[in-house]
């Protein structure tokens, strides 16, 4: 989106930059109260050992105590920028309160609120914040449209868009800017409403344009991939001079549709008709690292970087392909630079496992795991879990546990630390805490089909309690059915109960879908146990083939056919 009021804008990126920019010391002045300075000093004490949530949590006390709107806006940016909202929100409150007009300080209490869930709350917040922006109203909305699109909660954001557009139903802006949230937070039919009403209304040339575009992305949603992609193509066709924005819309539905070479003809034609356009250079780049072109994909990237343009994302995919290469010391360069955006923290994690490599550097693996928390704070908790991962990698479990119990405590709410604790307590030989940690997830997440799945097959597989663990995997199943892992452990768990003509099925099913080497290991234990001996070979012979260092495999050869041959 373009033409933001400068005023609302301003006040977005000036809180965008706090949520990136490395917090530095506040220094309480000798005017404020002793307790505090002290919590202060305790605050920049436990981030220089890295301990955030301590932090945080010392920086709010200091705010509470303060007069000071430096100590507050300090509050606020630690516990934003290392995701503990509910001290940043309380850190946010002090600072409205001993500054009322900034709006900086609102738009934290806005986004804070939205993420401690108090919808009518940021609501208010962000209508006040409208309010004190500059030009027309739907203009403001299309501004806050590209805020809300950033939260993880997108029903809530949408739930907040949709109320401050409310009055306005008369503005295809404020219409389509409803539309847009609702696309991402999957309420299609309410997106094809709002959207068909922006059109109705004959916005402008430039919101025409988007609004039909999102109409396209609609149609896609609903499942019909032919009738998106003729849809846009049609307003390609009808416009003697189609902006590369709807060439690009239309090639990203054709990608979508799994129709790349038809993806890369819409995007050579934006470059035969505007010339070097870098969204088009790098969409033909991904285009031909997904097709496994990597000469290609290689020199497209480097004119990507060469462009100034997604330097982030060419990076990345330059890093990517040196590691296929298994040009090692390359990719650990091109991967340590891609310090920001969404491939960031998986980025900086890949770097610090090729660097553990080497037997005599794992520890070096872990400084510059630390070295980029401290450098990129918005990553610094993210950070903490790679470390586990390494550790775990590297089979330093007891490490591993503890920064699993860190994260446990930093994100207490997330499904994926639990189940990756439950994981390693696995590893362990930890059973019992293992499946405890399992049950505490399925407890938290009782509709996951993640949680119920990865309960149900330990206990398939661990223990005897086939008849629990059944009843979870079907639960799972019944949330998620085309899931290959989730098919896997119905498969796994029919075996176990001695049903093996429904396992087979199942388990066949399953690799079809996803040729793991795991689903085929259960698939030739499951032929050797009706007999079929000249099958499980064969299928045993073609999952080396493709996985020839899956130890699960050579276990299932070693047990099954060793004797034998």
């Amino acid at each position: 989106m373009t033409a933001y009021p400068r005023r609302l804008l301003a006040i977005f990126a000036v809180s965008a930059a706090l949520f990136m920019a490395p917090p530095g010391p506040v220094l309480a002045k000798d005017s404020e109260p002793s307790d505090a300075s002290a919590h202060v000093l305790q605050a920049e004490i436990a981030l220089h050992a890295m301990d955030y949530l301590k932090a945080a949590h010392e920086y709010r006390l200091a705010a509470e105590l303060s007069e000071s709107v430096e100590i507050a806006r300090q509050a606020t940016r630690i516990g934003a920028s290392y995701g503990f909202n509910d001290d940043a929100l309380r850190s946010a409150e002090r600072w409205l309160e001993l500054e009322e007009d900034s709006d900086e300080a609102l738009f934290h209490l806005a986004r804070l609120q939205l993420r401690m869930g108090d919808t009518r709350k940021a609501e208010r917040s962000y209508e006040k914040l409208l309010e004190r922006g500059d030009g027309k109203v739907d203009e403001r909305l299309l501004s806050l449209t590209a805020v809300l699109s950033e939260e993880e909660d997108t029903k809530a954001a949408y739930k907040v868009m949709k109320s401050l557009a409310k009055p306005y139903r008369d503005s295809p802006a404020a219409l389509y800017a409803t539309a847009a949230l609702a696309v991402q937070a999957g309420e299609v039919e309410d997106a094809k409403a709002f959207t068909q009403e922006a059109l109705d209304l004959d916005p402008s040339e430039w919101l025409q344009m988007k609004a039909q575009l999102l109409y396209g992305r609609i149609l896609l949603m609903e499942g019909d991939q032919d009738a998106a992609i003729d849809y846009v193509a049609r307003i390609i066709g009808d416009d003697p001079m189609p902006d590369p924005s709807t060439r690009m819309e239309l090639a990203l539905l054709m990608l979508s549709a799994g129709r790349d070479d038809d993806a890369l003809s819409q995007v050579n034609q934006i470059q035969y008709e505007s010339g070097n356009n870098a969204d088009a250079l790098r969409l033909m780049a991904i285009i031909n690292f997904r097709q496994e072109n990597l000469d290609a994909a290689w020199q497209d990237f480097q004119d990507l970087l060469g462009s100034g343009k997604h330097t982030m994302d060419a990076l990345y995919y330059l890093a990517r392909i040196s590691d296929y290469r298994q040009e090692t010391d390359q990719a650990i360069s091109l991967y340590s630079q891609v310090t920001s955006g969404t491939h960031a923290v998986n980025a900086q994690r890949r770097a610090a496992a090729l660097v553990a490599l080497d037997k005599e550097a794992p520890d070096t693996a872990l400084k510059k795991l630390d070295e980029f928390a401290r450098q990129h704070p918005q990553f610094a908790i993210d950070t903490v879990q790679s470390k586990a991962q390494l550790l775990a990698a590297l089979e330093r479990y007891p490490e591993a546990l503890g920064y699993y119990d860190q994260m446990i405590e930093y994100r207490p709410e997330s499904e994926g630390v639990s189940l990756g604790r439950a994981e390693l307590l696995l590893r362990m030989g930890e059973l019992e805490q293992s499946i405890e940690q399992y049950r505490h997830a399925v407890k938290h997440w009782p509709d996951s089909p993640l949680s119920l799945n990865a309960l149900g097959y330990t206990l398939a597989d661990r223990t005897d309690n086939y008849r629990e663990a059944e009843k979870l995997i079907r639960k799972a199943i019944k949330l998620d059915p085309e899931n290959p892992a989730i098919i896997d452990s119905l498969g796994w768990v029919l075996f176990k109960l001695g049903r093996h003509a429904e396992a087979l099925v199942e388990l066949e099913r399953a690799y079809a879908r996803f040729d793991d080497p795991e689903v085929a290991a259960h698939i030739v234990e499951v032929l050797v146990a009706m007999g079929r001996d000249d099958e499980a070979l064969a299928m045993l012979a073609t999952a080396e083939e493709k996985s020839p260092e899956s130890p699960l495999l050579e276990n299932v050869r070693e047990r099954l056919f060793s004797a034998a041959e």
